[in-house]
C-alpha cells in the first residue's frame, strides 16, 4: 500500500512535459548561412555558477539534459579555422578567463556522460567578460556574425564568418 501511495503521489505531481531547465532554440544568419542552436536552458537559481556549479577544467554539456547542439545549413569559418556544414554538439570547457567551445561530430547524445574527445572537430577560445546585468537563465544568441553563451554574470562569443 505504501510503495501504491508513493507511485501516485510521484507520478500525480510530476508537471508532465515541462522541465525544470526548459528547451530554447536560437537562430540567425551569418552570411548566407543559416545558424540554429538548440539547448536546454538551466536557471541560476542564486546558485554560484562559473567554477562552482559549472566547475573549472571540466568539459560541460553547455546547457542541461542533452547535449546543446549547433548547426548550421553552409561551411562556416569560427575565429579562423573552418567547420563543415553540418551539425554538431557543443560542450564549454570553462577555465578562470578563458573559456574553449568544442564542437563535436556525435549531434545526439546526453549531456557530456558519453563525451568523447576524439570525435571532436574544432576548438575555440574565448575570453569571458563580465556583463552589467545579470542572467538568470542560459542564452544563447547569434548575433553581429558571433555565437554568444550568457549565463549569470559572464559571457563569451565566437567569431562566426
Amino acid at each position: 500500500m505504501f510503495v501504491a501511495l508513493f507511485i501516485s503521489n510521484y507520478t500525480f505531481g510530476q508537471d508532465k512535459g515541462k522541465r525544470a531547465s526548459p528547451p530554447m532554440e536560437a537562430t540567425g544568419t551569418v552570411g548566407e548561412a543559416n545558424i540554429k542552436v538548440n539547448y536546454s536552458a538551466p536557471s541560476a537559481k542564486g546558485r554560484a555558477i562559473w567554477g562552482e556549479l559549472v566547475p573549472y577544467g571540466k568539459i560541460w554539456r553547455a546547457g542541461a539534459n542533452e547535449a546543446t547542439t549547433f548547426e548550421t545549413d553552409k561551411d562556416l569559418s569560427i575565429d579562423g579555422k573552418k567547420l563543415a556544414a553540418g551539425k554538431y554538439s557543443v560542450f564549454l570547457l570553462p577555465n578562470d578567463g578563458e573559456w574553449t567551445f568544442v564542437f563535436n561530430s556525435i549531434s545526439d547524445q546526453w549531456g557530456a556522460y558519453q563525451y568523447d574527445e576524439a570525435k571532436d572537430v574544432l576548438r575555440v577560445v574565448a575570453t569571458p567578460e563580465k556583463m552589467k546585468e545579470k542572467s538568470e537563465l542560459l542564452a544563447y544568441k547569434v548575433a553581429d556574425d558571433k555565437l554568444w553563451i550568457m549565463w549569470d554574470d559572464h559571457k563569451a562569443g565566437i567569431n562566426l564568418k
